[in-house]
């Protein structure tokens, strides 16, 4: 009877985690994930797939069955700078990130729903969300596209190459890649562990970025009791 119980329970929180993707700020459900979340999502129901895996990363089995949803591929490394030994996201791959995006949120089906998924679920599927976001609802601030991926994807480590390029791409002057600033400020205040890992895996600038966003804040606040 335990036994059972407990299945009920993980079925349940299951289905929970699976109605993540609800939002207001576009006309489909959205989901960012990992590879480890990837099969129960898709078998789940997801009619638009936006698959990122390194370049040498066999495709998952659960993405070879066609005409399940529309999909689209990309392949590149999640890193912030060029180098000979990996491949980082380049202009193009945001280009097709965007157009993606964009045929969607033009012509939505009745049951859209926008799948994300990298290796982690926390940097270049956070990313290319975010941008596919603020492209759609220019009339939001970019920041505020950034926090709608972080409330479905509390784990959100943005990738800040790719905002950086979607930044000019869209025309943002800047907007998004200050906000991003501000989420690894954010996150290095609430758990300082962050800053080292992350630095550790080759992400100081973003750390730099996110420490020198919260001495900014500090420095406000001093200005406004004064």
């Amino acid at each position: 009877m335990k036994n059972q119980e407990q299945g009920v329970k993980e079925r349940a929180a299951k289905e929970q985690t699976l109605k993540t993707g609800t939002t207001d700020f576009v006309p489909f459900d959205i989901t960012v994930c990992g590879l480890d979340e990837l099969e129960a999502h898709i078998e789940d129901g997801r009619s638009h797939v936006l698959s990122i895996l390194d370049p040498d990363w066999p495709m998952p089995p659960v993405l070879s069955q066609p005409g399940r949803h529309a999909w689209l591929g990309l392949r590149f490394h999640d890193v912030l700078e060029v180098s000979r030994h990996q491949l980082a996201p380049q202009q193009s791959h945001v280009e097709h990130v965007l157009a993606f995006g964009e045929t969607l949120h033009r012509s939505p089906p009745p049951d859209a729903h926008l799948l994300v998924h990298c290796h982690m679920g926390i940097s270049r599927s956070v990313a290319a969300m975010t941008l596919i976001l603020a492209q759609a609802r220019p009339d939001r601030p970019a920041a505020e596209a950034l926090a709608e991926v972080h409330r479905i994807r509390p784990r959100a480590w943005p990738n800040l190459r790719m905002l950086e390029m979607g930044d000019t791409l869209l025309g943002l002057k800047g907007s998004l890649v200050l906000a991003a600033h501000r989420h690894y400020g954010k996150v290095i205040q609430e758990n300082p562990n962050v800053a080292e890992e992350m630095t550790s895996y080759g992400r100081k600038r973003e750390v730099d970025a996110g420490r020198a966003a919260i001495l900014a804040a500090s420095l406000d606040r001093r200005a406004a009791v004064n």
